[in-house]
C-alpha cells in the first residue's frame, strides 16, 4: 500500500513538472502573447529616448504586439533600471537605455542593482558617434588647434557634460588625458542648456551624441571640430575624427535592449531576432543617417561587448574619480 502511494505521488511530481515544462515552452513559443512594455529611464526628447522609441515601433511591427514605452526618469537612469531589475522576468517588461546604464553605477556609492547579476543582456542596438563641438567664435577650427588653445589657457577653457557618468563625460575626461590638456568640466542637468551656454559662450566646448548636436550643427549656432568614431562619418563627411590628430581614441555612445535576470532563453533569442531583423529594415537608413553605427549580433555578442565596454569605462571613472553629486 505504501508503495502504490509514493508510486502515485511520483507519477503526480512527473505529470506536474510536464506540464510546467509545456506551459514554460508553449509561452516561450507564443511570445509576445500581449503588450511589452519598453522602460526608458530618462526624460522624452532625449537621443535615448528617440531611438527606443523607432526600435519599439518597429518590434510593434515584427512581432504584431503592441511594443509600448514608459519613460520611468529620475536618479540618474537609477530608478527605471530597478524597474526592470525587478520586475518578472517573462519578457514583458524590458529597458532600453544607453551606456551611462553600465556606467551610473560606478559612480554611486551604493546602487540598487548588480548591472551584471541582475539584468538578461538582448541586444546590441547600436553605437552613437560623439560629435566635438565649441563656441564659433573661438579660433578653433580642429583637434589641433583644440588641443594648441587649450594648451595656451591652462585650465581656463570650459567644456559642459550633459550629465554624470554618461558617454560625453568619460569622452570629455579621455580627450582630457589622451590630449595632454587642462579645462574645467562643468556639469549641466541636460544637453539642451549646455547648447544653449556653449551658443551664447559661457562654455567653450560640449561633447554630445552626434544625433544631439546635427541640428545646431546644421544651423551654424556651434562648430563640430571632430567625431569620436574610428571613421569619418557619412553624414559628416568633412568632419574629422579626433583619431586623425590623437592616434587611437575611439569612443561612443551605445544602446541596447534588456531584460531582468533569468529570462527564458526562448524569449531572450525571440526578442534579439526581432532586434536584427528591425535593424535590416528602414530603421537602419534612418538611424544612419543620423550618424549611428548600427549593431546585430547575438545576445552572447552584446553581453561580451558589454563585460568589455565596462572595464574601459570603470578605469576613466577611477581616474578622473568622477563621483554622482
Amino acid at each position: 500500500m505504501l508503495f502504490k502511494r509514493l508510486y502515485q505521488s511520483y507519477l503526480c511530481a512527473v505529470a506536474g513538472a510536464l506540464l510546467l515544462g509545456t506551459s514554460v515552452l508553449a509561452s516561450a513559443q507564443g511570445y509576445p502573447s500581449k503588450a511589452v512594455k519598453v522602460i526608458i529611464p530618462f526624460p522624452p526628447g532625449g537621443p535615448t529616448d528617440t531611438v527606443g522609441r523607432m526600435l519599439a515601433q518597429k518590434l510593434s511591427e515584427e512581432t504584431g504586439q503592441s511594443f509600448i514605452v514608459e519613460n520611468r526618469p529620475g536618479g540618474q537612469g537609477v530608478i527605471g533600471g530597478d524597474a526592470v531589475a525587478k520586475s518578472a522576468a517573462d519578457g514583458y517588461t524590458l529597458l532600453f537605455s544607453a551606456s551611462t546604464f553600465t556606467t551610473t553605477p560606478m559612480t554611486l556609492k551604493s546602487s540598487p542593482y548588480d548591472v551584471v547579476k541582475d539584468f538578461t543582456p538582448i541586444a546590441l542596438v547600436g553605437k552613437g558617434p560623439l560629435a566635438v563641438s565649441v563656441n564659433k567664435k573661438l579660433p578653433i577650427r580642429n583637434i589641433k588647434e583644440l588641443i594648441s588653445y587649450a594648451q595656451a589657457h591652462p585650465g581656463k577653457m570650459s567644456f559642459a557634460i550633459g550629465s554624470q557618468a554618461s558617454a560625453g563625460h568619460l569622452s570629455t575626461e579621455l580627450l582630457k588625458r589622451a590630449g595632454k590638456i587642462d579645462y574645467l568640466v562643468v556639469p549641466y542637468k541636460g544637453s539642451s542648456p549646455a547648447y544653449q551656454d556653449l551658443i551664447g559662450g559661457a562654455i567653450d566646448g560640449f561633447i554630445d551624441p552626434v544625433l544631439g548636436v546635427m541640428s545646431y550643427h546644421k544651423s551654424g549656432m556651434v562648430r563640430v571640430v571632430a567625431v569620436t568614431s574610428r571613421d569619418r562619418l557619412p553624414s559628416m563627411p568633412d568632419v574629422p575624427t579626433v583619431a586623425e590628430t590623437v592616434p587611437g581614441y575611439e569612443f561612443y555612445s551605445w544602446y541596447g535592449l534588456w531584460g531582468p535576470s533569468n529570462l527564458p532563453a526562448d524569449v531572450t533569442k525571440r526578442l534579439n531576432a526581432a532586434v536584427n531583423k528591425a535593424l535590416a529594415s528602414d530603421l537602419r537608413t534612418r538611424l544612419a543617417e543620423q550618424g549611428y553605427l548600427l549593431s546585430p549580433g547575438t545576445p552572447e555578442d552584446f553581453a561580451r561587448f558589454q563585460k568589455e565596454d565596462m572595464v574601459r569605462s570603470a578605469k576613466i571613472v577611477a581616474e578622473a574619480k568622477i563621483r554622482a553629486e
